[in-house]
């Protein structure tokens, strides 16, 4: 099958799905208004709360939520062929990813911007709210590390990686001061945006070579283990307007970009999937994952489908930004379906390598000899040349970070004079790749000290106030020291494989409390569409997690992920059930009240 037929399918089914699907989720199950003032106009502060440009917004959102997760989930489901992840990629995402961030958004815009835990507390009941508030807390922590680890895999001991990494943030300063003191702010930094990371990009080979700036920006692992918490405690105590929108507003445009770059080098190549559409390890037994493509599957692509994390940044920063509540769909379902495409075209670059060159790379040596001995098909072909030109040993090199950016530069070499750039395209990958990650970092430990805050007012009243300089520093330090250390130890690296499973509980947990509000709220059968994804993403992240616990962790005596495993599960359990009951009571009330802004409910709640 022709890649280029897939991208053109794939274009064609996300825009008829955010004009027509998009539509009626904001028209008849949100029923969005305009009218009503948002968070962001309400408890404008200059800090956390500033109503943005809904473009700006849509930038920082997209990068927020666009971690690692699109770029390797993808890669490491071509284990399965391409088949299963190209269709799980465009259902999960028209039907559960995308209507997943738009009710968290709605639900967090309709309470003050606040978190998940606390809409939680308010719809359900305070006892589910503060286990709701500990299982985010746990999952953001590990969600963080994780991917701290995969950025301090990506740019240790490389410098041209390291060093467009580092400039991002000083002209992202600078385009932070000129749309907050300009007029027509957001043009003149965009293109003076731009136009310096287009320098950066294009003399930073050069200037990273040993005899010139090189020595600057060659870390080790220890180096970068501390710059990357560093980064992410001062992106979540400067003011939200002049380090972390605009950096990751100045991401976007590298990250569409590339995106865009693939898909007009996909155009002109038109390479061919070579992957099979079904390999012999649907059933399980496979290198990469040990396990069956139903249920793993829905947990090895979670970015890109559907995915918890988003639910922290929906619930987080991006409500307290929105300047208007009709913006929700341009923002929160029109990025998914942006992340929904990155996540395509991943898979498309994985699957147009060769298959044998795909499992040695995300093998390790001697199950890739094992391998080769049962499927000789599977054998090395290109991989050889690739090592050749970029001068490393590119075997064993699992993760699936390695082998998206081989698979992009298999593309690129196929331009006309291009050939000669493997190596560059190769780094531009791994550096595109790194800064996906790092605008998460960066938005997910703010929305971390969000938490901390709101869980330390319960007993410290003063650390509520969000404008308090003490309690912004003291709960960002707290925070930033829990995945930081993680990441400085490696620790997080024998659990990465809870990220799946945790991530998809917490994608399950925010679309059952959002279809509890919408009950609330007398939405009726429209509330359909927010619980049929919830109840699907219940059943198939539980019936993943237990093959994981039982199947594989306890097997292999490895009782640490098991006991970790099982606790984020029993957490879930209890505010899934907390959050039935509620549904079993909304759904008995017959009478409806008024509001304050005079829509019929069917229980007030104060928001």
């Amino acid at each position: 099958m022709n890649a280029l037929t897939i991208v053109f399918a794939s274009l064609c089914i996300f825009a008829i799905a955010y004009r027509f699907y998009g539509l009626f989720v904001a028209n008849k199950v949100l029923c969005l208004d305009g009218s009503r003032v948002t968070p962001a106009v309400r408890f404008a502060d200059g800090h956390d709360y500033v109503k943005t440009n809904k473009n700006v917004l849509f930038g920082h959102h997209f990068a927020a939520i666009a971690a690692a997760g699109p770029l390797v989930g993808p890669v490491l489901a071509a284990q399965f062929g391409f088949l299963p992840g190209a269709l799980w990629i465009l259902i999960g995402c028209v039907l559960g990813g995308a209507v997943h961030d738009m009710v968290v958004l709605f639900a967090s815009v309709r309470h003050k911007g606040e978190s998940l835990a606390a809409i939680t507390q308010r719809e359900i009941g305070p006892v589910t709210g503060t286990v709701a508030g500990f299982a985010v807390l746990f999952i953001l922590v590990l969600t963080l590390a994780g991917l701290s680890l995969a950025c301090v895999s990506a740019m240790h001991n490389a410098p041209w990686s390291l060093f467009i990494v580092a400039i991002t943030m000083p002209i992202a300063v600078v385009m932070g001061l000129i749309m907050k003191y300009c007029r027509n702010g957001v043009i003149i930094a965009s293109v003076l945006g731009i136009f310096l990371l287009g320098i950066g990009i294009v003399s930073g080979h050069s200037l990273m070579q040993k005899d010139v700036l090189g020595w600057m920006f060659d870390w080790d692992k220890n180096t970068v283990s501390l710059a990357i918490p560093l980064y992410g405690f001062v992106a979540s105590v400067l003011p939200v307007w002049l380090l972390l929108v605009p950096r990751d507003y100045l991401s976007t445009y590298l990250k569409i970009g590339t995106i865009l770059m693939l898909a007009a080098g996909i155009f002109f190549v038109r390479p061919e999937i070579v992957m099979p559409m079904l390999t012999p390890f649907v059933n399980g037994g496979g290198p990469v994952i040990n396990g069956p493509v139903l249920p793993f599957i829905f947990i090895t692509i979670a970015c890109g489908a559907i995915s918890g994390f988003h639910a922290i940044i929906g619930t987080g920063t991006t409500p307290k930004m929105l300047g208007n509540e009709r913006e929700i769909l341009f923002v929160g379902y029109g990025a998914m379906l942006t992340e929904g495409f990155v996540a395509m075209m991943a898979l498309i670059a994985a699957c147009t390598m060769m298959p044998g060159d795909y499992f040695a790379i995300n093998s390790a040596h001697d199950t890739y000899a094992a391998l080769v001995a049962a499927y000789p098909e599977f054998a090395v072909t290109d991989l050889p040349y690739y090592e050749s030109h970029v001068g490393i040993d590119l075997h064993g090199r699992t993760g699936g970070a390695v082998s998206l950016a081989v698979g992009m530069a298999h593309i690129f070499k196929n331009l006309p004079f291009m050939d000669s750039l493997v190596a560059y395209w190769y780094n531009f990958a791994v550096m595109f790749e790194a800064v996906f990650i790092l605008t998460a970092i960066d938005a997910g430990t703010r929305v971390g000290r969000f938490f901390l805050q709101e869980m330390a007012g319960k007993f410290f009243p003063k650390f509520a106030d969000k404008e308090w300089m003490p309690g912004i520093v003291i709960t960002s330090t707290v925070f930033t020291f829990l995945w930081g250390y993680l990441v400085y130890t490696g620790n997080i690296s024998s659990i990465w494989p809870l990220f799946g499973l945790s991530n998809q509980l917490l994608a399950a947990c925010a679309l059952i409390v959002c279809a509890t509000m919408l009950l609330r709220l007398g939405r009726g059968k429209y509330t359909l569409a927010v619980s049929l994804p919830g109840l699907f993403m219940v059943a198939v992240t539980f019936w993943a997690g237990y093959l994981q616990v039982f199947e594989q962790y306890i097997p292999q005596k490895s009782y640490l992920l098991a006991s970790l495993g099982l606790i984020v599960m029993i957490m879930m359990v209890f505010v899934l059930c907390g959050a039935f009951v509620k549904w079993y009571q909304l759904i008995k009330i017959k009478k409806c009240v008024k509001d304050e802004y005079g829509e019929q409910v069917k229980a007030l709640v104060t928001e």
